[in-house]
């Protein structure tokens, strides 16, 4: 079977997008492969087909691992090739290790061909070991960007894909990313050990899409303006929770935010996706993996810290190919200095990280020469508080810290409920329990076999009982707590720290850590603060500079474009 025919079989296209037949055949030819494509260039088929293509050729080649640190995103991915009759399977934080146990069996006796996981779940040495013994002929990187210490989004947890690829040495990797400048695209290739650097790309060019900053004084009065003129789903996007919800309210509409719950961001992003919601104000949590091709309107309320992140962001404008438009609002007074004091912000002095790791052991309780493998809840809010340390520095020392291999940080992680049923199920029937209690406690020993010796994560509440609502699950929960037949640990989000070293007594942050990633994150607020300040070349151009295209014409229709063509008239 060839590209061709697999992509007409299995996805009912007759021919490949730009770019995306070079990936497949590079794959084919098992070349280790960077593919860069912008935001909706269809990087799913570059490693879809020639999976297809290979499990005709090979069945010992069958499976694809796709890495991706987007659970909504392997979930959608999963049931689309599910409704295709695509065998495909996803392992992710959260899940139990019976779950996982299944998707793993599955993907090794049954003719399944894609295997989704989380980076994290590379860092377990069981998953590790089983991936092994399945019948894996590619891997594919998603977000390649997030291996490299110099990208704007850099995962610890990447880092394990070398590891990965020590256990399948003979496996091809196709790394996947939308945003990288050349010093990343290098360092994405050397983290993963390609075996020969190879580099296919596609102009970063939108002929559909016009760049536009408004400089304004007045954010929400410019904000309702440009949302009266242009039609069509918008998102706008802010800096913080705050503003997210406090501009939600003004605009009456809907907010998204990493502090939601699961329910709440699925529920929001489906109202918008549908279109029941037009307008979504959202921090940079929101977007990541969605599949709307008809969003008119993406507006930056708050500057970006970096080109990277706005170029991805405002890509979700305009999939469709219909005119769409990415603004930006500056107020030249006051955004500078805002954006300016991230950098101490986020590069705090090297004193106060010193100090975040041993306020941060003793608040945890760990002593010296222990902690390694322990994982801790971490109230970040109770932490300052009692330790005195201001909030927004402290994120970004303990990041710090992940990225000097101390500790593995983890910001709004999100555990699932955990339950023991603690009475033995004979005598359960000494219980006057309601039918409602009976099933779902049915529920849980038929689903959860080790359930009665320890605590097991469940899904989530409105999936645990049937047809019970998520609020009538968690009542039943509870009262079966109260009553002493289970313990009962409810769904929470919050911050984790995991010890990847015992305790220092004494911590050495190198240069590369600190001041060269200190230099590289100035330079890149400089680089945004020259896009939004200048006016005298062509918005496209520059973004395309930045991203290693130097030769690119004025796109013509830019806020800039416009002006410049408006003066020539006169």
């Amino acid at each position: 079977m060839s590209p061709r025919e697999a992509l007409k079989i299995y996805f009912c296209y007759d021919d490949f997008r730009p770019l995306q037949s070079e990936i497949v055949e590079s794959v084919l030819t098992g070349r280790d492969t960077l593919a860069l494509m912008p935001t909706g260039g269809g990087k799913s088929i570059c490693f879809q087909v020639p999976t297809l293509v290979m499990a005709q050729d090979n069945p010992n080649k069958r499976l694809c691992l796709v890495i991706t640190p987007l659970i909504a995103l392997m979930r959608d991915q999963v049931a689309n090739l599910e409704a295709r009759n695509i065998h495909a399977a996803a392992v992710y934080t959260g899940m139990s290790w019976d779950k996982q146990r299944v998707a793993l069996d599955n993907c090794l006796y049954g003719p399944y061909h894609f295997l989704y996981c989380s980076p994290e779940r590379l860092e377990s040495e069981e998953f590790r070991k089983r991936l092994a013994d399945l019948p894996i002929g590619l891997i594919a990187v998603d977000e390649a960007h997030c291996i490299s210490q110099w990208g704007y989004d850099f995962r610890p947890s990447y880092l394990k894909i070398a590891e990965v690829r020590a256990l399948l040495p003979d496996v091809p990797v196709l790394a996947l990313t939308a945003t990288a400048t050349p010093e990343t695209i290098e360092d994405i290739q050397d983290k993963l050990g390609f075996r020969a650097h190879n580099v296919l790309r596609k102009s970063f060019h939108r002929e559909n899409l016009n760049y536009i900053v408004r400089r304004t004084d007045n954010k929400p009065e410019q904000l309702v303006h440009i949302l009266s003129r242009v039609s069509g789903s918008a998102i706008v996007y802010v800096r913080n929770r705050k503003r997210a919800q406090e501009l939600a309210e003004f605009l009456h509409t809907d907010y998204y935010h990493a502090g939601l719950t699961t329910k709440e961001r699925n529920e929001r992003q489906e109202a918008w996706t549908r279109g029941d919601t037009r307008v979504i104000v959202a921090t940079n949590a929101f977007g990541m993996g969605i599949d709307k091709p008809d969003v008119r309107l993406v507006i930056h309320y708050d500057l970006p810290s970096h080109l990277e992140s706005y170029y991805q962001e405002a890509g979700r404008a305009g999939r469709d190919g219909e005119t769409a438009y990415a603004v930006l609002l500056f107020d030249p007074q006051q955004d500078p200095a805002k954006i300016r004091k991230r950098i101490v912000d986020t590069y705090p002095p090297k004193e106060f990280v010193e100090s975040v790791y041993h306020k941060t052991m003793d608040f945890l309780q760990i002593g010296a020469g222990s902690g390694l493998g322990h994982r801790f809840a971490l109230h970040i809010d109770q932490l300052c508080h009692v330790m005195k340390l201001p909030v927004l520095q402290t994120y970004s020392a303990l990041h710090i810290l992940t990225q000097a291999g101390y500790i593995d940080f983890e910001e709004e992680h999100e555990t699932q409920p955990r339950v023991q049923i603690l009475v033995p199920r004979h005598q359960l029937g000494d219980y006057n329990l309601s039918r409602e209690q009976e099933e779902l406690l049915d529920v849980l020993m038929r689903s959860y076999s080790g359930i009665y010796t320890d605590l097991q994560y469940v899904r989530e509440a409105d999936e645990v009982g049937n047809h019970q609502s998520p609020i009538t699950n968690h009542q039943l929960l509870v009262s079966l707590a109260q009553r002493g037949l289970i313990t009962y640990i409810p769904r929470s989000i919050g911050c984790s720290l995991t010890m990847t070293n015992e305790r220092q007594t004494e911590i050495y942050l190198s240069p590369a850590i600190f001041e060269q990633r200190q230099a590289r994150f100035i330079s890149k607020i400089q680089s945004m603060l020259e896009y939004a300040e200048q006016n005298q070349f062509c918005r496209e151009q520059l973004l395309l500079a930045y991203f290693g295209e130097t030769d690119a014409v004025a796109c013509g229709h830019c806020d800039v474009c416009r002006s410049l063509a408006a003066d020539a008239v006169r």
